[in-house]
């Protein structure tokens, strides 16, 4: 059965591992509490939901139905954006909780990327830059998989995402989605360590094998 909030955050006093229950709120009135509980009901209101009906630009120069990616998983990363070369950073994204770690992420998913499909899931990035810059970044970094542009936020609004805003742009919260038959198997939010994300996401896979996998290639 998968853990309700995939990372190491210790859980706040009056939350039962494994059952959706209202928080103590006197027991659960401090800061990083509260923030915590936003974060658990993320993730539970998305985990069994279905997939939307939103088609996006990928490298590839084809478009992706996220609804339609077949009967086996896929796991889709989204990151806020990877650094454009020869261009500062937005004001302040050392200082953004969670901006930092993009690049790192998509390299982990390079790496990573053989694991994963024998563990019998796709692979695809997703940010909201613009398809002729994930193409240079996917050439640039040697990525193996096709990354989705969601330049309009149409994924993310579809499913009420968490996002932030950086010099005048709208970006996505880190996060990682395992889809399965158009729903939404598992969600991992937040990545404080982006660069463990495949092998976080791979040791997920391993402990929750589909008996004779084959995924479907979108």
């Amino acid at each position: 059965m998968a853990q309700p909030f995939p990372c190491s955050i210790p859980l706040p006093d009056g939350f039962q591992q494994g059952r959706q229950q209202q928080p103590d709120m006197q027991r659960c009135n401090d800061p990083s509490s509260a923030k915590l509980w936003e974060t658990m009901s993320i993730t539970s209101r998305l985990v069994g939901s279905s997939v939307p009906d939103v088609s996006l630009a990928s490298t590839s120069g084809r478009s992706i139905d996220l609804s339609s990616l077949g009967a086996g998983r896929t796991v889709i990363y989204c990151y806020p954006r990877t650094s454009e070369p020869g261009k500062p950073a937005p004001t302040d994204w050392d200082i953004i909780p969670g901006a930092r770690g993009c690049t790192p992420q998509a390299c982990s998913f390079r790496d990573h990327h053989a694991e994963i499909a024998k563990a019998g899931a796709a692979v695809f990035g997703l940010s909201t830059q613009t398809t002729a810059y994930q193409q240079e970044m996917v050439v640039r970094l040697h990525l193996p998989f096709e990354v989705l542009s969601d330049e309009r936020l149409a994924f993310a609004d579809a499913l009420s995402l968490p996002t932030f805003l950086a010099d005048g742009m709208r970006l996505i919260e880190r996060m990682t989605f395992i889809l399965r038959g158009g729903v939404i198997e598992q969600v991992f939010h937040p990545i404080t360590h982006p660069e463990r994300n495949a092998a976080d996401t791979l040791e997920w896979l391993a402990a929750h094998p589909i008996s004779n996998s084959r995924f479907q290639s979108a």
